[in-house]
């Protein structure tokens, strides 16, 4: 009884003939499709999100939220579009209403990648690939440039335009474009280049050609390092990815080199004691490294006798470095008083091929 009810009711909607009749069942079907959009974003979406949780990673929900709001408006445009085809409209202009629905389901279809391009499901994509942040910014926005250029291009083919001129006109303002900004190009390239390469990060201490200091941004275009002069540079990258660069951060461990200089006067025992002494004292230091340490009476100067002293400080921090350096300094100075050993300076001896005569009309020899 039941079917044959609903069988009566279908054929007595089918006979409709009246235009009326047409548009109040074109506004049901409307009115249905607002209903499915209303059943989708209460009930629908909350299961598929709960079924999403269960997996280890939030990625598939990452997605259902990108394409949340195109498949909102998917069942509006497949509502709006059921509708005017119920209704008894020109064939003309129902090719436009379908050319139409079909550009609104790729433009859907877009929206949904554009927002994955740029929302969680890219961030946890590229996390899990371990991207650099300036990288997947970058990354990021040309995706999203190229999924718009698509859509446009599928669009123009699908109202039947012929793209081969405006692929060409583009080509050719690509090509004016490139050459008039080839300058900022060569920086987002070279900055592509320094975030593969990772020559230094954010925060490392870096010397090149062009500057010494601390990075403190890195964009696509250019970097900016602060110096120690508290001045902030912005090199382009073009002109950073073509240099040496040294990561001073990036040592482990920092390198003390110098000369001491003794008198000539100094007896040969005693600057061996001082030699042996000073080794000792590097090597029981708690701060030197112990896997270089040299002390050695290298030569005879010009005005002293040189003893040679290279090592390494456990410590990179600058600050740390002076501290330990200035110790060590201060127990050489005391070894040198212990044993009696002055420090030479530079001086020159002058010897004159005649006597000179003095106030009183004598003469002497004089150097």
């Amino acid at each position: 009884m039941v079917l044959e009810g609903v069988t009566a009711f279908w054929n007595f909607i089918v006979k409709q003939d009246s235009i009326w009749w047409q548009i109040a069942i074109a506004g049901l079907i409307f009115l249905f499709a607002l209903a499915m959009k209303g059943l989708f974003t209460r009930f629908l979406f909350i299961i598929i999100s709960r079924l999403t949780q269960k997996t280890k990673t939030d990625f598939n929900r990452a997605t259902l939220e990108a394409f949340e709001g195109p498949i909102k408006n998917f069942i509006i445009a497949l509502g709006v579009y059921f509708a005017l085809n119920y209704l008894p409209l020109p064939p003309v202009v129902m090719v436009f209403v379908t050319n139409l629905f079909r550009s609104a389901v790729i433009i859907f279809i877009a929206k949904g990648f554009y927002n994955m391009a740029g929302g969680k499901a890219y961030d946890r994509f590229s996390e899990k690939l371990n991207f650099d942040q300036s990288l997947s910014l970058f990354a990021s926005k040309a995706l999203r440039v190229i999924i718009i250029a698509l859509a446009i291009v599928i669009i123009v083919q699908e109202w039947n335009y012929d793209i081969s001129g405006l692929v060409a006109g583009l080509g050719l303002g690509g090509l004016a474009i490139s050459l008039a900004a080839r300058d900022s190009v060569a920086n987002i390239f070279g900055g592509v280049i320094i975030i593969l390469d990772k020559p230094f990060a954010v925060g490392d201490w870096i010397m090149t050609p062009s500057v010494e200091g601390t990075v403190e941004e890195m964009s696509l275009r250019s970097t900016r390092v602060r110096t120690f002069a508290n001045a902030l540079v912005a090199i382009p990258n073009a002109v950073l990815a073509n240099e040496a660069i040294t990561n001073w951060t990036r040592m482990h461990k920092r390198r003390v080199s110098f000369h001491l200089g003794v008198t000539y006067t100094t007896p040969r025992q005693k600057l061996q004691t001082c030699v042996n002494r000073i080794k000792d004292l590097l090597e029981n230091h708690p701060e030197v490294h112990p896997d270089l340490i040299m002390v050695r009476f290298e030569q005879f100067a010009g005005s002293s006798l040189d003893i040679f002293i290279y090592f390494f400080t456990k410590t990179k921090v600058w600050a740390e470095f002076l501290a330990v350096r200035e110790e060590i300094n201060f127990k050489i100075m005391e070894i040198l008083e212990q044993e009696g050993v002055s420090i030479a300076f530079p001086s020159r001896s002058v010897y004159f091929e005649n006597r000179l005569e003095t106030e009183t009309g004598g003469t002497e020899n004089s150097r």
